[in-house]
Order: structure tokens, then sequence, then C-alpha cells
């Protein structure tokens, strides 16, 4: 069961569709709030930060921590140029507090999934104090069908086979729960997608990608399998996928041992990986690179909550609140 604190966020929390064992609506001081919750039993604590007296006074948000558990907190942030900052974030991170975000999808992912250091260190990587409304880790925001840049998703395979056909295809499904048929998918110089029978995909060459893309500019978000495509411009965003299996690593680093000198900054996304969370860490000390999201074998046939996790990392779903994007959690 889990416990509700609201104040401007009460209407959209309202829609959680979750278990609650007690709800409280307005300004509450730490005091006030640690005196209702010291020593009542629960899994989650979801706050409505509007819903602290003095909230951006991080001493209190340290009081609070110090005698409930931070990792059954979760902080429903408002999407404002101040608490979107790097140095905010920072000071939430610095206290312990990981479970963050400014949207009810991202609550949803948190109330049955806690956030380690280790899914915020994204946050390391922003510009300072740059006020994005959705953290996607290392690139822009992501805010498609709010009307702003950041639609056109590039996915490229840094190994090979490394998986980016099926996984547009599982992510342009998903998306299409929540957007309609305004998600296109394009794949260059290929026909893969063409197999999946779904509707909006269109084959081009390099030479047609951006006039395609033109034609569709009105879309949600436009997913692209750039493949052998060394241009990426058009995109406002590329995620770079690699299959972490021994044999396809190897075969890499043979080809390209700098290739993770390269990929420094860029969103890395392990796909079909078995790898676990102490082997992602591994992964990362051995290349120096950020592992973006570590994404399982998926059934393509099947709604995968991986695939949601993903894209709520990513801030797709970010056109469902009126206030826009999403803090990473996730990013998931």
């Amino acid at each position: 069961m889990n416990v509700i604190i609201a104040n401007e966020r009460k209407e959209d929390l309202e829609k959680l569709g979750i278990e609650v064992i007690k709800s409280m609506d307005g300004v509450f001081s730490v005091d006030e709030l640690l005196t209702a919750f010291r020593n009542f039993y629960f899994n989650k604590m979801i706050i409505d930060f509007t819903a602290i007296k003095d909230s951006m006074n991080i001493s209190n948000l340290q009081r609070l921590v110090m005698e409930i558990d931070a990792n059954k907190i979760i902080l429903l942030l408002p999407n404002t140029p101040e608490c979107s900052s790097k140095s905010f974030l920072l000071r939430i991170i610095s206290i312990g507090i990981y479970n963050f975000t400014n949207n009810i999808e991202g609550v949803k992912y948190l109330v049955d999934h806690t956030n380690t250091e280790n899914d915020v260190s994204y946050v390391y990587n922003m510009q300072d104090d740059s006020g994005e409304s959705s953290f996607g880790g290392g690139s822009g925001p992501i805010n498609g069908a709010a009307g702003t840049s950041g639609k056109i998703i590039g996915f490229k395979n840094i190994t090979d086979h490394a998986g980016s056909t099926t996984l547009i295809y599982m992510i342009k499904k998903e998306l299409e729960r929540h957007y309609g048929e305004s998600v296109y998918a394009i794949e260059v110089s290929r026909h893969d997608l063409e197999y999946f029978n779904v509707k909006n995909t269109i084959s081009t060459n390099k030479v047609g990608l951006t006039s395609t893309i033109n034609k569709i500019a009105g879309a949600s978000f436009i997913l692209v399998d750039l493949n052998d495509m060394e241009d990426v411009s058009m995109c406002d965003r590329v995620i770079y996928l690699i299959e972490p299996s021994s044999i396809m690593l190897n075969k890499l680093m043979r080809a390209d041992r700098e290739i993770f000198d390269h990929l420094t900054g860029s969103t890395i996304v392990l796909n079909k990986s078995m790898l676990s969370s102490k082997e992602v860490s591994e992964f990362e000390y051995e290349t120096k690179a950020h592992v973006f999201f570590n994404m399982p074998p998926v059934n393509d046939r099947r709604k995968s909550d991986d695939i949601v996790n993903f894209l709520t990392r990513l801030g797709m779903f970010g056109g469902e609140e009126k206030t826009g994007g999403f803090f990473s959690l996730f990013r998931n």
C-alpha cells in the first residue's frame, strides 16, 4: 500500500490507479509529515513537491530522509526551470533521493521499480542549469507530441545485428498506444520493417531520408533505422545499440579499438542484453562508457514492460502531461 501527499498535482495523482492506504492534501512542513508517517508502514510515499513547505530548502528534504527511507520516497517535481536544473537534481541525489520525476508515467514506474544511484547518473552529464523539462541523459529533451524539438529519434547498430529493427517496431507499437497513428518509422536502405506489417513504415535511401522526414513533419514521433547512414544530423537524438555478447564485443573491438572514445557522450543502449547490473557496471568501467539503458531480449508478440520503462526514461510520454516532459528513471 502507498501514501500520497498531494497539492498542486492532486488531480494528476488521482489518476495513478494504485493502492493507497493514506493520502493528505495541502502544504505540510517536514515535521508534520514525520509526525504522520514516522511509525507508519507503507510501500512508497509519493510526494507532490509543492506539498512540502519551503521545499527548495534542501535541508528540509534531508531531514525527511533521515527518518524515512529515501528508497520509499518518490518526488513528483514541478516542470519548472528551477526544479529541472542540474544543480537542483544533484542536490536531491546528494541526499540519497533517486526516485524523482515530473510526470505520472514516471511515478507509475517508480512505484514498482526503485532507482539506484546508477539510474540517475545521467544527471552528471546534463548541461549546467539548462532548465530542460525532460531528461534522457546526454542529450536534449524529447517532447515530440508537445510540438517541440526532439521528435526524430535515430537508432544505429554499433555491433552487427544489434536489433534496431525489432526495437523500433516494439517502440512504435507502444507509442501508438499513447499517440495513435501519428507515430512513423523510417528505414534507410532496407525493407525489414515492412515484414512487421504495421502502418506508417517507410523505406527510403540515404539521399531521400531528409525529404521523407519533411513530408511527415506533423508526426508525433519519427523513428529512424539509420543502418549504415553516416550523417545523422537530421535526428534530434540518436540511440546507439550494442549487443554485449562476448563474440559481438570482441568483433567490434577488433574492427575499431577506439569505438567507445568515438561514442563519448552518446546515448548507448545495451540491446538483447543478458548482463546483470553488476556486469553492466563492469562494462562501463572497462569501456569508460555510460550505459543509458540495459535492454533484455523482448518478445515482439507481447507488450513489454522493459520497452515502457525505456520510453519513460527517454521522456517520450511527455505529451501526456500538460506540464511536459519527464525526469529520468528511468529513464529506467
